[in-house]
Parts: structure tokens; C-alpha cells; sequence
């Protein structure tokens, strides 16, 4: 069986962790060598909150210009969070369809430790987007943040949430067509019923009615309250994303140590 060996300089004080590094150094590696998806998914949104914010703020007058502002960076934010699963749901179903992470499979490194060191870059990326999106909005356009501590257990629980989905679409898909297919109708049309697009009060009443079913509902609702410093409610739909992040692991997890479906090319 082979083995995979710690960086050098780096104490192996515990076997697991030093190939859980190196695992981790392996997938940012593979995420550095392709960062057009990154990047992008990074840009899009800086884009549209540029384009959008005053529309926004217009349709929201009577609430006033946070109200506006809070719903362009808000709603980017999750829509192009929920378009970036393609970059989770791809890191894994690369490695399928190139065969690597069968071959990662024979050495001495644990199904668990393979899942952890593909999710901490994943996480570091989505983690980053919605990072680097309120700080956009709140120095650019002087978008109030009340708690900021209850806007990080936001970002953080959606975060996961949106790991364990793009790792279930990784686990379970075939191809990339399926994934693209997956992200881009299901990323728009969960997004808009969660409320990202236009808020949740304008949508059509069966539209509301089927809103909590989207983690994009809860998401906009966990950090809307967070950023106004509402506890009750930002926890709440904190909950929820983390069942989400939990039911969807579980699958993801077990779909990986159970083996893969044929992958395809096409």
C-alpha cells in the first residue's frame, strides 16, 4: 500500500493529520493551477451589486438605502454562492473522472481524511466569496453591519451548507454536463425563490408559499438578521443550513466510501 508522506518541516505528531496536509496542500495545488472559476465567481458579483445597487435602492426607497443595499449584496452574494457549487461539485468529479482519487484510495489515507482534505479548500473558496462580498458592500457603499459576530455564524453556515451540496453533486453526477446542468438551473431557480433576485414580499404568492423549501430562503434570511443584529431569527436559520450542511455531508460522505456511479467524460 503506498503512503502519503507530511511536507517537510512538518512534525508527524499524528499520522492522519500529516496526511490530511498533504491532502490539503494537494487540492489547493489543483485549485491554483485553474482559477479562472474562482476568480470569477469572485468578480461576478462585485459586478452586478455595481450595476444593480441603485435599482435597488429605488424599488426599496420606502425602506430606506440600506434596505436597498442590504438586498443587492445579500442576493448577489447568495445566487453567485449557490453558481459556485460548480466549483466544489467539479473538484471532486475531476478527480473522479481522471482516476485519481482511486489511486488516493489504495494508499494509507482514510475515506474521512480524503473528504476532509478536499473540503477545507473548498470551504476557504466559498467562505472567501461571501467574505470578500460584504466587505464590497460595506466599504463601498456603507453597508451597515450591526453584529458582526452573528454575520460571521451566517457566512460560516451557509458556507458548509453550500459544501455539502456541491459535494453530493460531486459524489452522485456522472459528467460535467449533468453538473453544469445542476448548478446553473438550480443555482437561478433556487436563488430567485429564495428571494436573492427580487425580495421575497414581490414574488408571486405560490412562489412564497414555496420559498422555505430553497436553502437560498434561509440563507438571505440568516444573514438579513444578522446584519440587522437579530439573534433569534439569524439562528434560526442558522439551524437549518446546518442540517442542511449535515443531511447533505452524510450523503456526500457515504456515496464516496460506498464507491463511485461510472463517471463520464462527456
Amino acid at each position: 500500500m503506498a503512503t502519503l508522506t507530511a511536507p517537510a518541516g512538518l512534525p508527524v505528531l499524528w499520522p492522519g493529520g500529516a496526511r490530511i496536509a498533504v491532502l490539503v496542500r494537494h487540492n489547493f495545488a489543483l485549485m491554483a493551477r485553474e482559477p479562472g472559476p474562482v476568480i470569477g465567481r469572485l468578480l461576478q458579483p462585485l459586478t452586478l451589486i455595481l450595476l444593480l445597487r441603485s435599482l435597488y435602492v429605488a424599488a426599496l426607497a420606502k425602506d430606506g438605502v440600506q434596505a436597498g443595499t442590504a438586498q443587492v449584496v445579500t442576493g448577489m452574494l447568495v445566487m453567485f454562492s449557490l453558481l459556485a457549487l460548480s466549483v466544489v461539485g467539479t473538484a471532486i468529479l475531476a478527480e473522479r473522472t481522471w482516476g485519481t482519487w482511486d489511486r488516493l484510495r489504495v494508499t494509507s489515507a482514510r475515506s474521512g481524511e480524503m473528504i476532509f482534505g478536499k473540503a477545507v479548500p473548498a470551504f476557504a473558496t466559498l467562505a472567501l466569496q461571501q467574505i470578500v462580498v460584504i466587505c464590497f458592500g460595506v466599504f463601498v457603499f456603507g453597508l451597515r453591519v450591526v453584529n458582526p459576530f452573528l454575520l460571521a455564524v451566517a457566512i460560516t453556515s451557509w458556507a458548509l451548507a453550500l459544501l455539502g451540496i456541491g459535494a453530493t453533486l460531486g459524489a452522485v453526477l456522472r459528467s460535467l454536463g449533468e453538473l453544469n446542468a445542476a448548478y446553473d438551473i438550480g443555482g437561478v431557480l433556487l436563488s430567485a425563490l429564495g428571494g436573492a433576485l427580487v425580495p421575497l414580499t414581490l414574488l408571486p404568492g405560490w412562489a412564497q408559499r414555496m420559498a422555505p423549501a430553497s436553502p437560498g430562503y434561509w440563507a438571505m434570511s440568516a444573514l438579513h438578521s444578522a446584519l440587522l443584529g437579530q439573534t433569534v431569527p439569524t439562528l434560526r436559520a442558522v439551524s437549518v443550513l446546518c442540517a442542511v450542511a449535515a443531511v447533505m455531508g452524510t450523503i456526500a460522505a457515504w456515496r464516496i466510501r460506498r464507491g463511485w456511479p461510472r463517471s463520464r467524460l462527456l
